[in-house]
């Protein structure tokens, strides 16, 4: 387990983390999840020991490791670049840490090594483990290439290797898939998965593509301005964003923010089939809905006027104008026939797929929604 607290990081003025507060759970997958300049790359780098906190601990197994190296703290990383060196094949790039680790600077001589029953052993055993890791990863047909001769997934691989072969307690990866193209990026998406699976492992796995975090984690640390603005399981995210940019960020379809008045603890004007119960109601707040919980009904509540329809395959996205000319999307099923442009459409959206933010601040309103009556 790997705690960070209160971990602060400044650089010469700027504060690039604000306190960070995170426990990751042992044999978990977190993912580090948020737009670029966040701070999410520096809070890796920082648990990984190649950077240290301003103020603040980090701890391992209950021990601060704040000042230890990252071979004393046992963690492998993965960068989103690979790092692999150039002069050296498949099979000496996943070796070198093993021979860095467990070979004395003679033993890994190659004139004398063959001399010394050690470095023989060594060098056996280092081997042999190599060839189970490229067997486990399906490389071993590429261990005598160098780099420059293997695609952006085979290099992946070998950089996966490479921090598997020393059996970490922690694997920290940052963007590994962001150079593979789309279809590469899922399909090394399910081999990270599985090798997370075999492993038993934490994994820390840091990005901005919020489809590989919820995809691929069980936990979902969502990190905005150097601060976590939410942490929880992808579902939880989804379902209950804490504010405004968490919803936001959350959702392959951009939520739908829609200015409300609330009237008798029901809402005024397009939603007003939309009933509201709680303490100490607002008389304004943000209604969000996603394109994806709304949809055409005939005879639903909300009446609308279709702009455009894009046809995408699985599903058809529609973009909408309320009465009160405020903009709306909704996604329809790919078999669905829109109507021309300009023609009405009614949707219907059940209660419990609609959230509520402050108008200022944008937190989520603790309050519920149901058709009012």
């Amino acid at each position: 387990m790997i705690e960070l607290r209160n971990v602060r990081r400044r650089f010469g003025r700027a504060d690039v983390l604000h306190g960070i507060s995170l426990t990751i759970a042992e044999g978990s997958f977190t993912s580090l999840l948020g737009p670029s300049g966040c701070g999410k790359s520096t809070t890796l780098r920082i648990m990984a020991g190649l950077d240290r906190p301003s103020a603040g601990q980090v701890l391992m197994g209950g021990r601060d490791v704040s000042e230890l190296t990252p071979a004393e703290r046992n963690v492998a990383m993965v960068f989103q670049s690979y790092a692999l060196y150039p002069h050296l094949t498949v099979r000496q790039n996943i070796a070198l840490p093993l021979a860095m680790r467990h070979m004395t600077r003679l033993e890994r001589l190659p004139l004398l090594s063959g001399l010394m029953p050690s470095a023989r052993r060594k060098r056996a055993d280092i081997a042999r483990r190599v060839e189970d890791v490229a067997r486990m990863l399906g490389i071993t047909d590429l261990l005598e290439r160098k780099p420059g001769q293997l695609s952006g997934g085979q290099q992946q691989r070998a950089a996966v290797g490479r921090a598997l072969v020393r059996d970490p307690a922690l694997f920290l990866l940052d963007e590994p898939l962001s150079n593979l193209d789309a279809a590469l990026r899922v399909q090394m998406r399910e081999e990270l998965t599985a090798l997370h699976r075999r492993t038993g492992r934490s994994f820390v796995y840091v990005t901005h593509d919020q489809a590989e975090a919820m995809s691929m984690s069980d936990r979902v640390v969502v990190m905005m301005g150097g601060r976590i603005v939410q942490q929880g399981a992808p579902r939880t995210l989804y379902d209950e964003p804490a504010s405004i940019e968490v919803a936001r960020f959350i959702g392959s379809h951009r939520i739908n923010l829609i200015e409300v008045r609330i009237e008798n603890g029901r809402l005024v004007g397009p939603f007003a089939h939309l009933g509201v119960s709680g303490s100490g109601l607002p008389a304004r707040a943000v209604l969000g809905l996603r394109p994806e919980h709304l949809r055409p009904a005939r005879g639903g509540p909300v009446a609308a006027r279709l702009e455009k329809a894009e046809y995408l395959g699985a599903e058809t996205l529609l973009h909408l104008r309320l009465p009160d000319g405020a903009r709306l999307r909704a996604v329809a099923p790919g078999s669905y026939v829109p109507p021309p442009e300009g023609d009405g459409v009614e949707l219907e959206v059940a209660p419990g797929q609609a959230h509520l933010f402050e108008s200022e601040g944008g937190q989520r309103l603790r309050v519920a929604l149901q058709r009012a009556a």
